[in-house]
């Protein structure tokens, strides 16, 4: 039997992906606004969005804030792309573009952890609306906490969002293990929290990593 109670998980890279948001930003300002919009341009103005939003994400702790972080990235998605347009007539846009997907090796093993016992955490570097999201990919339940960086008002390497994670699983670090695709805000990050980590690198690339949540259960086993 493992000697852990707990794991938790990063979110993005890990439990959901993103679907490439250039192609969708460009198809919805066509739709939209009537402009055409070299796929190039798109890109490069979606990662400025998305340079903003990782830096600013802390500060959407509830609804209104939320909307005026929004407002605020799609206002730099406008100028970005220059052209002439304002936030708000690009905010259907941005939604548009951003659009997640569950891995397929996520709900598999949440079911397979949740069934051995384990109680399961989300640790995450996003706003309030992660539950949403989660619960809209069919990953919400298995979850008995869902921690971000917005509710807990600082993000992953800093050790207060796995702090509150394990006071609200009712563990100790030493009875957790977390997973996640970042060797800095996962690995070092939980690590220096007090907890076992696992690298998840769905390349393959990186030693000691696993390559699929599939793998987690023989990490389990062999900590046992």
């Amino acid at each position: 039997m493992s000697r852990f109670e707990a794991v938790t998980f990063d979110a993005m890279g890990t439990l959901v992906s993103l679907a490439p948001p250039g192609p969708r930003l460009q198809r919805s300002l066509a739709r939209r606004l009537g402009r055409e919009v070299e796929l190039a341009r798109c890109e490069g103005a979606m990662r400025v969005e998305m340079r903003h939003y990782r830096a600013h994400c802390t500060e959407a702790c509830d609804a209104s804030s939320l909307a005026a972080l929004r407002l605020e990235c799609a206002s730099l998605l406008a100028d970005a792309l220059a052209i002439d347009v304002s936030g708000a007539d690009v905010l259907p846009s941005l939604t548009d573009a951003i659009s997640f997907l569950a891995y397929e090796d996520a709900r598999p093993v949440l079911d397979e952890l949740t069934g051995a016992g384990f109680k399961l955490a989300v640790i995450a570097n996003w706003d309030i609306s992660l539950r949403d999201v989660l619960a809209r990919l069919g990953l919400a339940d298995p979850f008995e906490v869902i921690v971000t960086a917005a509710a807990v008002g600082a993000a992953k390497p800093d050790m207060r969002p796995f702090q509150t994670a394990l006071e609200r699983l009712g563990v100790s670090a030493e009875q957790c293990m977390h997973v996640g695709d970042d060797p800095v805000t996962d690995i070092a990050g939980a690590r220096a929290a007090g907890l076992s980590a696992v690298l998840l690198d769905r390349s393959g690339r990186a030693p000691d990593s696993i390559r699929g949540l599939a793998d987690l259960a023989g990490r389990l086993e062999l900590a046992a």
